[in-house]
């Protein structure tokens, strides 16, 4: 039985997928690939589950992803495992945070960059290294870096495939927050804690908006839900009285 897997942990409204594969530096096996859509799924379903933290065991991000079969990769493309698992976590319905250690690479950096946020220990580095492999980043994982950095260090980390430290990364928007690596834990416990506590309909509408999922007609959705929930007339209520909001809208899925 291969000690390679993805295991969650479940802490009140937070979920924490862990990457784990000792002696690999965790890297993504294609039986991990095709594990992480199933398990997003089920955290996505369940109702209890606010927001989802994703990180790697024993001090180490992701440092990259077991090629396996080359042939097989060079067939796949675009339409590959990976490619696949890092969609469907770029689309979860709720917020996502990468809590960062040691090498986030290649396919961990991938993992990284899907998620709503990144918070990095000092000790992490990242890179991009298709350019020392000759082979193609695939074009959602390279648009997503560039959308989210830029061209310029887009194109630095795929032109030079060169591992970046974590300061670096907080410079070019690559991590929202860089700290001692015995704090990241605490500060991603704080964000989560943080967010379960916010209204959820505000919390998915301003998900799917700012990635630009939502058409108008769901943007209008979205203004019903806020009318015909009660959500903002709650949220109104609590700061008049000082008190924490009651929220209680929940989501009812896509109409």
């Amino acid at each position: 039985m291969s000690d390679a897997e993805l295991t969650v942990e479940v802490a009140g409204p937070v979920a924490t997928v862990v990457i784990r594969n000792p002696g690999r530096r965790n890297a993504m096996t294609p039986g991990m690939w095709r594990q992480l859509p199933v398990l997003l799924d089920g955290l996505e379903a369940d109702p209890a589950v606010h927001a989802l933290v994703l990180t790697g065991a024993d001090g180490t991000f992701c440092a990259g992803a077991d090629l396996g079969d080359l042939d097989e990769l060079l067939e796949a493309g675009d339409g590959s495992i990976a490619v696949a698992a890092e969609e469907r976590l770029a689309a979860f319905a709720k917020p996502t945070v990468a809590a960062i250690q040691g090498a986030c690479v290649g396919g961990g950096c991938q993992l990284a960059v899907a998620c709503d946020l990144r918070i990095a220990a000092a000790d992490a580095r990242f890179g991009v290294p298709p350019a020392r492999l000759g082979l193609v980043y695939p074009a959602p994982t390279t648009r997503r870096l560039a959308r989210l950095i830029g061209p310029s260090a887009a194109k630095h980390l795929l032109f030079t495939s060169e591992l970046i430290d974590a300061e670096r990364a907080l410079r070019v928007g690559l991590v929202d927050e860089v700290l001692p690596a015995d704090v990241v834990t605490v500060r991603v416990e704080a964000i989560t804690s943080a967010i379960a506590q916010r209204s959820r309909l505000t919390v998915a509408a301003a998900k799917e908006i700012i990635d630009d999922r939502a058409d108008e007609a769901r943007i209008a959705w979205w203004h019903g839900q806020v009318r015909d929930s009660g959500e903002a007339r709650e949220g109104v209520a609590a700061a008049n009285e000082r008190r924490p909001p009651r929220f209680g809208w929940a989501p009812p899925g896509r109409p």
